[in-house]
């Protein structure tokens, strides 16, 4: 099996789809925008520095679709998929996954944003398999604003990989493995695969794919 793992946020989108789901919520009156925005920055600058916690940050951007509840939050980004995100995605993109579902790889990706923003984003790009935060819910069916399992970031992405892998009887030795990161956040999964690929990556992550020899691709400019 060929695999080809993609992360989302800055790799195929030029954006980060759950710092721009934030916003939008601010846009629909669902968050005070001055609280929300100083918070929500604040956590995205952890996450470029590499000192993101996870599970805070999850209860944070799930905070307002909690307290509107499963059906408007659905709706809302029904919306937010039509103004922020299909403008977003570029033919560049599209084109290179599907240069791999073509080749006949198995395409996956491979996210530290959670299920809810995620899932119809992937399937936007044509892609199936999701490996992404999954949210923790009642017995009501909503989410909690705990993560399920162990959230796909950082370390956690080869633990969630490698748990695929073996829901299929594979191994890390049984396939070749390619993985398009811009993150040092990705640093782990990188390092396992076989072709790892640097993608707009940022300062740390190209000076450690300078270092390593690995390829860099600007697939395009961030918005």
């Amino acid at each position: 099996m060929r695999l080809t793992l993609f992360d989302l946020d800055h790799t195929l989108l030029p954006i980060d789809s759950d710092y721009a789901w934030g916003v939008f919520t601010t846009t629909i009156g669902w968050t005070d925008p001055v609280d929300f925005n100083r918070r929500n920055d604040e956590f995205y600058a952890h996450y470029k520095a590499g000192t993101l916690d996870i599970h805070d940050y999850v209860r944070f951007a799930t905070d307002a679709v909690r307290r509107q509840g499963a059906l408007k939050a659905e709706a809302a980004h029904a919306e937010f998929m039509r103004s922020v995100i299909m403008p977003a995605i570029r033919p560049e993109a599209l084109a290179l996954v599907g240069s791999h579902q073509q080749a006949g790889d198995t395409v996956l990706i491979v996210t530290a944003t959670n299920e809810f923003v995620t899932r119809p984003i992937a399937t936007a790009f044509g892609v199936k398999e999701l490996i992404a935060i999954e949210l923790a819910r009642d017995a009501q069916g909503e989410f909690t604003g705990e993560i399920a399992g162990t959230p796909s970031f950082r370390e956690g992405k080869v633990d969630r990989v490698q748990a695929w892998l073996a829901a299929r009887q594979l191994d890390w030795h049984s396939v070749e493995t390619v993985f398009y990161s811009d993150s040092i956040n990705d640093l782990p999964l990188l390092q396992a695969v076989r072709r790892p690929i640097a993608v707009n990556p940022d300062f740390r992550l190209a000076t450690e794919a300078a270092n390593s020899g690995w390829q860099v691709m600007h697939l395009h400019k961030l918005l």
